[in-house]
């Protein structure tokens, strides 16, 4: 990620964290991470992971979206790439996202917030997608919808894989 875009991504994540009443420690300590690591990504400094990105997001329990949206570029890492396209204002909100995958890639994905699916649909290559342990094969034009509030997986094997991703989040009920 560039600069321009770490400093917007620090600057939004702290945002967030302080609207919610948060410090650093707690914030850290609920999402796993390192105090100083979210201090230097609040700075704009560090090269956070995607899984880095995700924890943040549900422990703030704001979609993904919400924390990547004033980035205009790509996020990525180890050969998995994602960008966001849209995201809806209205309940559930629903994010949509393009998804390129390189060859040989296996890419855990954590826990999105209770409730969340995933709807995927393959635009090129080859891909195993779904919750781990039940993940399905797909092939370009395939589409496949799954609960994403447990760990799930999308793996290639000698292809890259270009697929359109939407996630929709379900608000927690109180009781």
């Amino acid at each position: 990620m560039d600069k321009l875009s770490l400093g917007t991504l620090g600057q939004h994540l702290q945002t967030l964290r302080l609207a919610q009443g948060w410090s650093l420690s707690q914030l850290a300590a609920a999402a796993g991470i390192a105090k100083s690591n979210l201090s230097r990504l609040e700075q704009g400094n560090g090269n956070p992971t995607l899984d880095t990105i995700w924890r943040l997001a549900v422990q703030l329990k704001v979609p993904f979206g919400t924390l990547v949206a004033p980035i205009a570029v790509p996020l990525g890492e180890d050969g998995v790439e994602v960008r966001l396209l849209d995201q809806g204002k209205d309940h559930p909100q629903v994010d949509a996202y393009w998804m390129r995958c390189a060859p040989h890639t296996t890419r855990h994905a954590e826990s999105h917030t209770p409730g969340a699916r995933e709807s995927l649909t393959l635009i090129s290559g080859t891909l195993e997608a779904g919750p781990e342990g039940a993940t399905k094969r797909l092939s370009a034009g395939d589409t496949l919808t799954f609960a994403a509030d447990r760990p799930h997986l999308y793996r290639t094997r000698d292809t890259w894989a270009t697929l359109l991703l939407s996630v929709v989040y379900h608000e927690e009920t109180t009781s």
